[in-house]
């Protein structure tokens, strides 16, 4: 056996695999609609007031701030699909869910008085940062399971933050505060420099996993868990060794618990404070991704003050707005395009571009810790073949699919729709044709399961091979037996879908009646074996056989995006972030 290469590919690349992903083509990402970009006047007041930013806090935490700004935490309020899925939720329950998933997602807007349904342009600008700084440093209560239900404290930039406090220099900071200028209160000469917060509180549950808990351990009304991961962990072997999350999240290694990064705590007035102190990433490294307009992410200051997010989202940053070779065609006439009032002019253009490459640049980086998350914490070992391949036999052969994450499942996460983690295995004959795969993806980019849009009209094969972790909702029918849904919404008992807390306890019957979960996911440094059987029909020639194999990860499946009204933009960002893993390609003699 011998091995050809080992690189992972994008989403339509090829490892000598024939596949049949179609991404939908969009001119915009969104149809932006409504007024102009406008918090409520008392909205806004109250906020600036009793609620930094992290615009403000960037001003001695820039490393922090840049970290954080392309992360999931980041990107928890602006995610398109988080909008439509829980819209969709809001829809299904009659609204009886309430502020449910947005106190986790836009915790201080929930807390300002939002209005959920509010879109992002009527919401503060602390809404649209999700979980930003003030999200976890200005909470100095302990909380466990409480489903996202935690306060912040409110308070100006002055207001004291809270954090472990280990190696903390912010005491000598503070008693030098004429010498570095600091405005540490309003009575403060207003022209000093840096507003900073005159105190840090020790909070040491901010270090500890249980921080986590209470938006990584959520149940639904239903008595479903859609996040388990603190359950997961609570029984791993990285718990009983004493490694948090934190250790694993925003450590120096994507995924791994193998220390932290050196990095200062601060930098004030161009000076590093504490240089040397143990530095936690803000990167929050995970699985996830963002599929927004990168006008209005990742969050960069200079995209907040070059236009609204209803401006940006009609840059058309796809079509090369603003590119040399794209302003160049519409300077000769050859193309005819009929600009927005904000992009009319070319010098706009330009300029909004240079901001969109460097959100580009910065998303590709995330792209890489994501890759990196995924190939520390899982393995694929094999061909192992049941006998020597011949011409004409059926050729029997498997992979070992390890998860070598020690903290929880592969994947874990939310649970249902997503995540989605399956084998993609094709073999290639000695002319080089495709003549057998598993794993492949239909014409929208779904895995040929029994909720993929093209099986169930008929037009591929049912994938009766696939290894699939992704976990799956079962409800109970009409005629009592199970089938998979997109959601715990029984649509044949109930004719108008209706999301209701169990008459019955689920603690008595263990799950909510006529519903539950199939969890196939992989626990922490445990294995399973991906077998397959190739028909005999298919290898009728001797010569050299290549077999390839990847794990593939999605966010989101596409027949779930079109459930809750996805767009075709977002349905081929979806697919554009699809990550490839621990692809490689081995041949073998057949006789």
């Amino acid at each position: 056996m011998r091995i050809l290469f080992s690189k992972a590919s994008g989403p339509s690349g090829r490892i000598a695999f024939v596949l049949t992903a179609a991404l939908f083509l969009a001119p915009t990402a969104y149809a932006a609609e409504g007024k102009v970009d406008g918090d409520a006047a008392h909205t806004a007041l109250l906020s600036e007031s009793s609620y930094p930013n992290a615009g403000q806090c960037a001003e001695c935490h820039e490393q922090i701030y840049n970290e954080w700004a392309s992360s999931n935490h980041a990107y928890a309020s602006i995610s398109p699909m988080f909008h439509k899925f829980e819209q969709a939720i809001t829809d299904l329950s009659r609204g009886t869910i309430g502020t449910f998933c947005v106190r986790c997602h836009q915790t201080v807007g929930t807390q300002l008085g939002e209005q959920r349904e509010a879109p992002l342009w009527e919401r503060s600008q602390l809404a649209r940062e999700g979980i930003t700084c003030i999200t976890c440093h200005r909470v100095k209560e302990q909380y466990s399971k409480m489903n996202g239900e935690r306060t912040i404290e409110a308070g100006d930039i002055h207001q004291p933050v809270y954090s472990t406090k280990k190696d903390s220099s912010f005491d000598a900071v503070i008693a030098k505060k004429d010498e570095n200028k600091l405005k540490i209160g309003a009575a403060d000469d207003p022209q000093r420099g840096a507003d900073i917060h005159a105190k840090v509180v020790k909070f040491e549950q901010l270090g500890q996993s249980e921080f986590c808990m209470s938006c990584h351990q959520v149940a639904v009304n239903l008595g479903i868990k859609l996040e388990i991961v603190w359950e997961q962990y609570r029984d791993s072997p990285a718990f009983e060794a004493g490694v948090t999350c934190q250790d694993c999240h925003m450590g120096k290694v994507p995924g791994r618990a193998d220390g932290y990064a050196k990095a200062p705590a601060a930098v004030i007035n161009g000076e590093p404070v504490n240089p040397e102190r143990k530095h936690s990433n803000h990167a929050f490294y995970g699985p996830g991704y963002p599929i927004a307009h990168p006008g209005i992410f990742p969050h960069n200051p200079k995209a907040q003050k070059r236009a609204s997010i209803q401006e940006w989202l009609q840059f058309d940053w796809r079509a090369g707005w603003g590119t040399k070779k794209f302003e160049r065609q519409v300077k000769k006439g050859e193309i005819d395009v009929t600009f927005p009032k904000k992009w009319r002019k070319a010098a706009q253009r330009r300029r909004a571009r240079k901001i969109i490459e460097t959100n580009l640049k910065e998303l590709e980086h995330k792209r890489e810790l994501r890759r990196q998350v995924m190939e520390n914490g899982s393995h694929i070992d094999g061909p192992f073949f049941n006998a020597p391949p011949q011409a004409g036999s059926a050729l029997s052969f498997s992979y070992k699919v390890s998860n070598v994450n020690s903290g929880h499942n592969l994947p874990s996460g939310s649970l249902g729709a997503q995540p989605e983690l399956w084998l993609n295995v094709a073999l290639i004959d000695p002319d080089g044709k495709n003549v057998w795969e598993s794993g492949y993806v239909d014409s929208n980019g779904d895995m040929a399961d029994l909720h993929s849009l093209d099986v169930a009209a008929g037009k591929i094969e049912h994938d009766d091979q696939l290894f699939n972790l992704q976990t799956k909702f079962l409800t109970t029918n009409v005629k009592g037996t199970d089938r998979e849904m997109y959601l715990p919404v029984n649509f044949d008992v109930d004719q108008i879908p209706f999301l209701r807390p169990p008459a019955v306890p689920t603690t008595v019957l263990n799950h909510p009646p006529f519903v539950r979960m199939e969890n196939r996911s992989l626990p922490p440094l445990s294995s399973r074996n991906a077998s397959y059987k190739v028909p005999a029909g298919v290898m009728t020639k001797a010569g050299t056989y290549r077999l390839g194999v990847r794990l593939r990860s999605r966010a989101e499946p596409i027949y779930f995006m079109r459930f809750v009204g996805a767009t075709p933009e977002m349905e081929e960002a979806m697919n554009q972030w699809m990550l490839d893993a621990h692809a490689y390609v081995v041949e073998f003699d057949v006789k």
